[in-house]
């Protein structure tokens, strides 16, 4: 038997065969390149003129390093599988074909992964991590849903066909050594690919650290900051293979050591301690509470907060709100906590803001928690939380009953109620459409007994933005698919009102109305790092003037639940991470969000961005596009700082710790 000539032409099989791989990998890295022009053209509006700078090299050197760990991650059952040493794989068909499939395959997920967040970064704000899997768990439309987005991003099905066609034609096979024959062939055979393989698990080590250095471990999302000027650059260097693994089964909450236990307390603290001058003169002793949180609302849709706009003939497509707003307070300078309608829950009505990861995705999630409910239950109160999605959908009721509602009223309650249609109102995609739901709202809270409390969730202004067949000629497309939507449910929540102010509860409530999160956007100001937190908070109080009047102040999402126990005249302590917005002096006030592993604070007329070790940049609010770095020529930089960190050390430990609730007197 004729032994194997390991030298062919001048070339060994092992090279030839690490030739094949690298120029396979190199075929990835380009198809991750194209990913990335794609999700960089069809988001450009939060780019424009920010991204072709001095920082463009760094953008470029961060895509790099990110891809090469999302890279490996994703082939390393292909590296394996083609190099691993086992001779008699080298002459297989079958298991050749087995080889490529694992290249096609995986990077062919890999592919759809980073195409699925060029549509889902506009909702977001940032790439996929592993909770998306928790996040949509309990969803049994997920399948009609990917199916229209499909329809609505055919040119994403285009790019993503011929990037699999390109994996397969342009593939090279690694398996390359002929028939091996005699004692000497084996040995250079096993030997050499030993070697290769030592070096190739080197350099995937390496790259998946991030770098080689003593000091470099494995890069996480939080590691994007380091090459990005501002947060929003973050996603346009991270992948989603790299943001979905490396957050998988992670622990979110690590507690900093910012400052000793009794300086931070001193610097914030999250329990609220009850004011006996504030509790006697409390207006709104006795009131029942509502609250409506309305999905994907912004600032921007409303007329009432931005009389510049279009050189002062913008409308919004709110007329309801914006006269509802002419009897309500309301702040200018107001803010989500979150971007996703699982951080909004948790942000109103137990004032617990996002960081890091979505909360009640968390392992936190099973401590024992607060919130408007359960404190209010402490004085009788009933309490019943209503979405119209499907029951259990999002996790919302779990998270109702997690802090301390009564009873939960979804899709199964309105189908069962003869006074409605059920599922002929039922919207094809997620939930019972607004306009008869906050019908059958107003009437559950007719039959209950007061004094009560309940949160109402709207669905209709959520993608894909369908609404009632008998209102498209009334509410016409916008700029915007979902303007359409935010206009049905204005008209929702007026026919809601309309139907309120008949019942007798009525002029004894408190409603306080925000948005879960914001949406799609229309104008450069709401696409910056701050711009896609801009939501409303508003309160209304029938008959009450003292809460009447828009006021220039800060007010966030996590500021509904103090704001209301306070206005009650609430004698207990509570943990809450907001203020109250009706006796915390503007000094002190403030608005916390989380942008792509970038902590922001907004306070004395200034927004504060800090990577968890230091400040990268301070910005006016009056600098509506985030133009002007003002690092280190702001007096109150370090007091905000401190702050800040002290959020955040409190956030942390309280969770870590499961002390998210205060001792009763």
């Amino acid at each position: 038997m004729k032994q194997i000539k390991i030298f062919r032409n001048g070339e060994t099989t092992l090279a030839k065969s690490f030739l094949n791989v690298a120029f396979d990998i190199a075929l990835v890295y380009f198809c991750y390149f194209l990913c990335r022009v794609v999700f960089l053209v069809a988001n450009y509006s939060y780019y424009e003129g920010k991204i072709l700078t001095d920082n463009f090299f760094n953008l470029v050197k961060g895509s790099l390093v990110f891809d090469t760990a999302g890279i490996i991650y994703m082939n390393l059952l292909f590296f394996a599988l083609a190099l691993f040493p086992l001779h008699f794989k080298e002459t297989s068909r079958v298991y050749g074909i087995i080889v490529k499939s694992a290249y096609v395959v995986l990077n062919t997920i890999g592919v759809v992964a980073n195409l699925c967040d060029v549509v889902y970064f506009r909702y977001t704000g940032r790439r996929t991590t592993g909770t998306v899997f928790a996040e949509f768990s309990n969803e049994d439309n997920l399948t009609s849903v990917f199916a229209t987005e499909t329809l609505h991003s055919w040119y994403l099905v285009i790019v993503g066909v011929g990037i699999l066609l390109m994996l397969i034609v342009l593939y090279q096979n690694p398996l390359v050594e002929k028939k091996i024959s005699g004692a000497l062939g084996y040995i250079k055979y096993y030997v050499t690919r030993a070697v290769f393989m030592t070096a190739l698990l080197l350099l995937c080590i390496a790259g998946i650290r991030g770098g080689i250095d003593r000091s470099t471990r494995p890069i996480t999302i939080s590691n994007a900051n380091q090459y990005v000027s501002s947060p929003v650059e973050a996603p346009l260097i991270l992948n989603t293979p790299f943001s979905l693994i490396r957050t998988l089964n992670k622990k979110p909450f690590v507690t900093p050591a910012y400052f000793p236990q009794e300086q931070l307390e001193d610097i914030f603290t999250p329990v609220h301690q009850p004011v006996d001058s504030i509790v006697q003169n409390a207006p709104g002793k006795g009131r029942n509470v509502v609250v409506i949180i309305i999905e994907s609302f912004a600032r921007e849709f409303i007329g009432t907060y931005n009389p510049e706009l279009e050189d002062g003939n913008y409308q919004g497509y709110t007329p309801f709100i914006d006269s509802l707003m002419q009897h309500s307070l309301w702040f200018y300078d107001s803010f989500t906590n979150g971007r996703k309608s699982i951080d909004g829950m948790p942000s109103v009505l137990s004032s617990i803001p996002y960081f890091i990861e979505p909360f009640f995705l968390t392992p936190a999630a099973l401590n024992t928690l607060d919130g408007l409910a359960v404190e209010l239950k402490n004085k009788g109160y009933y309490s019943a939380f209503f979405h119209g999605a499907k029951n259990g959908s999002m996790g919302f009721e779990a998270f109702a009953r997690a802090t301390g509602f009564d009873d939960y009223f979804g899709r199964t309650e309105f189908d069962q109620c003869p006074d409605f249609g059920g599922e002929s109102e039922f919207d094809g995609f997620w939930a019972i459409w607004d306009e008869p739901f906050l019908q059958f709202y107003c009437q559950q809270m007719s039959q209950f007994k007061e004094p009560f409390m309940t949160a109402v969730f709207t669905a209709s202004s959520h993608h894909p933005y369908q609404i009632p067949d008998k209102y498209v000629d009334r509410f016409p497309e916008g700029p915007l698919p979902v303007h359409k939507g935010i206009r049905y449910t204005d008209y929702s929540l007026r026919r809601f009102f309309d139907e309120a102010r008949k019942q007798p509860w009525f002029n004894n409530t408190v409603f306080a109305i925000c948005s879960d999160h914001t949406n799609l956007t229309d104008h450069a100001e709401y696409q910056t790092d701050l711009g896609v937190f801009t939501g409303p908070v508003i309160f209304y109080a029938p008959g009450d003037t003292t809460l009447t009047g828009g006021r220039k102040g800060i007010a966030q999402q996590i500021d509904v639940m103090p704001t209301i126990l306070n206005y009650l005249g609430y004698d207990q302590p509570y943990v809450a991470f907001g203020q109250d917005l009706l006796n915390t002096p503007e000094s002190d006030k403030f608005a916390v969000s989380y942008c792509n592993g970038t902590y922001q604070i907004v306070m004395n007329g200034y927004l504060l961005q800090f990577d968890g070790n230091q400040t990268k940049a301070v910005y006016a609010l009056s600098d509506k596009l985030l133009e002007n770095n003002l690092i280190g020529q702001v007096e109150g930089q370090q007091q905000m700082e401190t702050k800040l960190k002290a959020i955040i050390q409190q956030y942390m430990s309280r969770m870590n710790e499961d002390r998210m609730v205060a001792e009763k007197d």
